[in-house]
């Protein structure tokens, strides 16, 4: 399957990226298709200028620097976010990187103003992440009501078939979190890579 992580975190020797390495050798070690998108290490310009936002719905041709991932969006079937929660949601080169990409005509389609958004990414068949978060979770779920989650499972689900499966692994308390902790989370992630139906 062709599998395609978007990795966003600014530091390379953080625990993130532990978490990133693990998933993708363990996908390429099952046999997958991989590409890695590294938000940070390519850096990505998040910010979408004036006129970019003016033209948006207009069906221009997008930006030449968003062809390339446009075209890895496109290619693959399943799409893995690594990232670090930071208030609660996305860090922001990520929230970038879904304004300026996943745009109409590539993850949506509007035929005119008053019919529906329709999804355009309907080869997709899984859309997961992978992150962790400073909060417990029963904060960040029962008192914030896990915005990131409902961005990526709901949002960006949305611009996919109706049959598109879903997942979420987060380690939780992360400052708190032991050595030997977070070698378990490593494992989970390892080990729902490589037995997940993608």
């Amino acid at each position: 399957m062709r599998l395609l992580f978007i990795h966003a975190h600014p530091v390379p020797e953080r625990f993130n990226t532990a978490l990133c390495s693990t998933a993708v050798s363990t996908a390429r070690d099952k046999g997958h298709e991989v590409r890695l998108i590294d938000r940070c290490a390519e850096s990505f310009n998040p910010a979408m200028s004036t006129e970019q936002r003016r033209i948006y719905n207009d069906g221009e041709p997008p930006p030449s620097d968003l062809q390339p991932h446009i075209e890895a969006l496109q290619w693959a079937v399943a799409r893995i976010f690594v990232y670090q929660t930071w208030w609660c949601s996305q860090p922001a080169i990520l929230k970038g990187w879904l304004d300026r990409v996943w745009r109409p005509g590539i993850t949506f389609t509007l035929s005119a103003p008053t019919q529906p958004m329709r999804p355009a990414l309907t080869k997709v068949r899984q859309i997961g992440v992978i992150t962790a978060l400073g909060l417990p979770w029963w904060l960040w779920t029962f008192l914030f009501g896990a915005p990131g989650r409902t961005i990526i499972l709901r949002g960006l689900r949305f611009c996919t078939q109706p049959r598109t499966r879903t997942f979420w692994l987060g380690l939780h308390d992360m400052d708190t979190q032991t050595d030997t902790a977070r070698r378990r989370y490593l494992d989970r992630v390892r080990a729902w890579i490589a037995r997940s139906p993608l």
